[in-house]
């Protein structure tokens, strides 16, 4: 009988190195590896897409379109997938659906084959357009699942979120673990179901992180309940928040029955070049490098880590990590038990940091209010009465329940109007969408494009927003105004406007 072939997605190019290393790899550190991925057999390269294109502009002086126009030239056999926030596209907040058709039109014209879309809150509502736009452009749309634990989530709920998926025309189902949270009983169960409700034809790809020291035995199970493909990471940037070794899962897959099409002498090949350049970026190393179980509590992704420490060292509050750990899930209970990834993940951990330092929702982030009343989606689970009324008076306004999009206005000629009269855009609509995603960020990197790419793995790396103003108010515990802080978190540095909560 012959062995079933397991494929595999490498993530070296992108999750990796955002869950590891604050997402600071520069291309020039990547393309010489491109040959040997190329040629290696992967099913695909994720390369693209979650916090890169933020990066790239914000840290690293590159064009996250030139970015990706490079790995099309140098892994032209090669199907490049990106992960895509659905209606969130790249940025932190929802964009209206022109603008969202726009940017997968164009992210696939750039050389992107396989759309992994997904939504932090699963509402399948915010995930429509993007599926659609996909679907227009013939390249891979694949329905993503966030997994996660909590007294409203089981089996039988994301079984039929699947099915949902694959009615709305998706090629493939994603079981996405940003956490490690995914037990090998329920990876089993999981994927045996989806398949069961499905069909058996049904191709299931499952995505995982190695925080928890659980996954890999995960991923063997949703193999053998018929998982179809896995994700995986070179071993030289993986395991702790970051992913299981590409090589230790083929190595897993002996005498199984099973085998996957990638090529070893490749792989080590790839290997040993980011072992010599991962000590380069040292400093964005997160110290959470080996097990850590009580993610299964915070249920933080792995991506979230490295960076909630960097931001409590900014405000003299280095001892907290703990406290906030804690916290995390009584705010994710109080806002219905949303699963933990980009953008709810920051804002839940965000509100997390504030409530441990200034007193529980004594100040309330305007992005939290947003997502209490549902401008970011429906949750499961039921909100907190007394913290939804403390979001209503924050934001004054009224909860929502229709799909968030639809309250927007078409923003594709304003966005466009304001990003030509920068300067040192350059009139495309790649430039017009970078804008778009990143409205405070864009403008620097424009003027700056032409000084070329900055290494942070070869340079002084430059100085981070401060957020130390932050300080006075965690001190004294309340506010008597609204102040606005600049914070640093999970590798985004944005402003937030806090108000005295009563």
């Amino acid at each position: 009988m012959a062995e079933r072939i397991i494929e595999i997605t490498e993530l070296i190019l992108r999750d990796a190195h955002q869950s590891l290393l604050a997402t600071r790899m520069a291309l020039e550190d990547m393309v010489p590896v491109c040959e040997d991925l190329d040629k290696a057999g992967y099913w695909s390269i994720e390369c693209w897409g979650g916090a890169t294109f933020d990066s790239c502009i914000r840290f690293l002086n590159e064009d996250p379109w030139e970015r990706l126009r490079t790995f099309r030239k140098l892994m032209p056999n090669s199907r490049l997938q990106m992960l895509l926030r659905g209606q969130n596209l790249l940025g932190y907040r929802h964009y209206e659906d022109s603008v969202v058709e726009r940017f997968v039109e164009k992210s696939a014209e750039n050389g992107i084959d396989v759309f992994r879309v997904f939504d932090a809150l699963n509402d399948v509502r915010n995930l429509r357009t993007a599926i659609k736009a996909v679907r227009k452009t013939g390249k891979h749309a694949q329905g993503t699942i966030c997994y996660t634990i909590s007294p409203v989530h089981d089996i039988a709920s994301f079984a039929e979120m699947a099915e949902r998926l694959l009615d709305m025309g998706c090629d493939s189902i994603c079981i996405k673990d940003m956490a490690g949270l995914l037990k090998p009983a329920p990876a089993y169960e999981l994927v045996k179901a989806i398949k069961e409700s499905c069909g058996r034809d049904t191709l299931v790809h499952v995505h995982t992180h190695a925080t928890t020291g659980v996954t890999l035995v995960s991923l063997m199970k949703a193999i053998e309940a018929g998982a179809d493909m896995v994700d995986s990471a070179i071993s030289s940037l993986s395991l702790g928040p970051g992913h299981n070794p590409t090589e230790a899962v083929m190595e897993m897959l002996e005498g199984t029955g099973c085998k996957t099409r990638v090529d070893m002498e490749c792989v080590l090949r790839v290997k040993a070049h980011f072992e010599k350049i991962r000590p380069r970026y040292a400093e964005f190393m997160t110290n959470f490098s080996g097990v850590e179980s009580q993610i299964f509590q915070s249920q933080i992704p792995g991506g979230m880590i490295s960076n909630m420490e960097s931001q409590l060292k900014q405000q003299g509050a280095e001892g907290k990590v703990r406290e906030v750990l804690a916290e995390v899930p009584r705010v994710r209970q109080d806002a219905g038990f949303p699963p933990l990834v980009t953008p709810s993940s920051q804002i839940v951990g965000t509100q997390a940091v504030f409530n441990v330092l200034m007193g529980r929702y004594k100040v309330m982030t305007g992005e939290f209010a947003d997502l209490m009343l549902g401008y970011y989606g429906a949750t499961i689970g039921l909100k907190n009465p007394e913290v939804m009324q403390k979001a209503i008076e924050h934001a004054r306004k009224h909860p929502i329940s229709e799909r968030p999009a639809d309250l927007l206005h078409p923003e594709w000629e304003q966005l466009r109007a304001a990003a030509l009269a920068l300067p040192g855009c350059n009139g495309s609509d790649e430039d017009v969408l970078t804008f778009a995603m990143f409205p405070q960020v864009a403008p620097k990197f424009f003027v700056s494009r032409s000084q070329g790419p900055k290494n942070p793995g070869k340079e002084p790396s430059p100085v981070k927003a401060d957020a130390a103003a932050a300080k006075p108010a965690a001190s004294k515990g309340q506010l008597s105004e609204p102040v606005t802080y600049t914070v640093t978190y999970a590798g985004k540095s944005h402003q937030v406007t806090v108000a005295p909560a009563d």
